[in-house]
């Protein structure tokens, strides 16, 4: 039965990649996934350009599992050789935009779903979403979606990782600083360069180690990666900008390292935003138990994805690999996509509760 879920998926993965599904303009894939789901005569749910339905025996009281994974892409990079929207097989490959990150693990997680769609008593409910907006973390995309779905006990989030399972993934802040010094002529010595004040806190940030470590993730780093400042070569600057990007691990919260760096820097500082969360999930969770049966290795992952934006436990588990993500040329062998739909489909076959 999977062999022959793997042909469809491959059909239906080489049809959605050739409909062009930028961020904030997937309404055309969403389209399609809509009416795919209509032939399937599966019901679902509309928002914005998310997509959502529930397995056919679908019981309030028991626990919810969400598949999740994006119908959003990249836009595509001038080193192509090949047509991005050509969902063309070649050898052993099938090439296109998305098709690694994250269109093979979209459809296997939908195949996985249609399996079990039908099912008597399952232990669990089945919840399948395709989300947009990924690939820019958009507002109209899962944090949109959560205020419309059921309630959600845990996910599994579909991303190229090797079908290998990640447990933890850091989560983002960005940081806008800015230092204060008085303005100048450069001759005089009766300014105040706010380059030299803002340096003592670069510095800070390039050498500073939080205490805490994450067992899957390691350290929280810090990296300065933008600076402005001055408006003339003559005049001592009274302001310096910089902006720091910071990769929280589940060992802390955003509010607790933004209060830690302010009680160290002496330059202003403000959080663009607290959305992206670092996550983890516990080692006796459902899931971690399931993927153990599995034997599926498990890690912790330093690249974003709506993981970040989900209050549930979560692992981040798909097909293809993150390295193919946003190349050129991109592609997903087409093995992975039938080991992809075997291995959810044990998955959840192993869960219990």
């Amino acid at each position: 039965m999977q062999e022959s879920y793997a042909n469809r998926a491959i059909e239906l993965l080489s049809s959605i990649i050739s409909i062009p599904s930028l961020s904030k303009e997937e309404d055309k894939v969403a389209d399609f996934i809509c009416g795919y789901l209509t032939h399937e005569n599966i019901p679902f749910h509309r928002v914005k350009n998310n997509i959502w339905c529930a397995n056919k025996n679908y019981d309030a009281g028991k626990t919810t599992l969400l598949l999740n994974s994006h119908i959003d892409t990249v836009k595509p990079n001038n080193n192509y050789t090949r047509n991005p929207y050509e969902g063309k097989i070649d050898g052993d490959k099938l090439y296109g935009l998305g098709s690694n990150d994250a269109g093979a693990s979209l459809i296997s997680l939908l195949f996985c779903f249609i399996h079990f769609y039908n099912a008597e008593n399952l232990p669990i409910n089945i919840i399948f979403a395709a989300s947009a907006e990924e690939e820019i973390s958009g507002e109209n995309g899962m944090e949109l979606l959560l205020m419309h779905l059921p309630k959600i006990d845990a996910a599994i989030v579909g991303e190229p990782t090797k079908m290998e399972m990640a447990v933890a993934e850091n989560g983002l802040m960005v940081l806008d600083c800015k230092a204060k010094g008085v303005a100048a002529h450069a001759a005089n010595d009766n300014g105040s360069n706010a380059i030299y004040i803002a340096l003592k806190d670069i510095e800070w940030f390039r050498t500073y180690s939080f205490k805490k470590e994450s067992k899957w993730l390691g350290k929280v780093k810090m990296q300065v990666t933008q600076i402005n400042a001055g408006s003339q070569h003559n005049v001592v600057p009274d302001e310096c900008k910089f902006v720091v990007d910071i990769r929280i691990t589940d060992a802390y919260t955003h509010e607790e390292i933004l209060e830690e760096i302010k009680q160290h820097v002496s330059c202003e500082v403000s959080a663009r935003s607290m959305r992206l969360r670092a996550t983890g999930i516990s080692d006796n969770h459902f899931l971690m138990k399931a993927g153990k049966d599995c034997k599926l290795k498990t890690y912790g992952s330093h690249t974003l994805s709506d993981k970040a934006l989900m209050p549930f436990p979560s692992v981040k588990i798909g097909v293809g690999d993150s390295l193919r993500s946003h190349t050129a040329d991109e592609f997903i062998f087409v093995k992975e996509i039938e080991e992809g739909i075997n291995t959810y489909i044990q998955l959840l076959n192993k869960i219990e509760k």
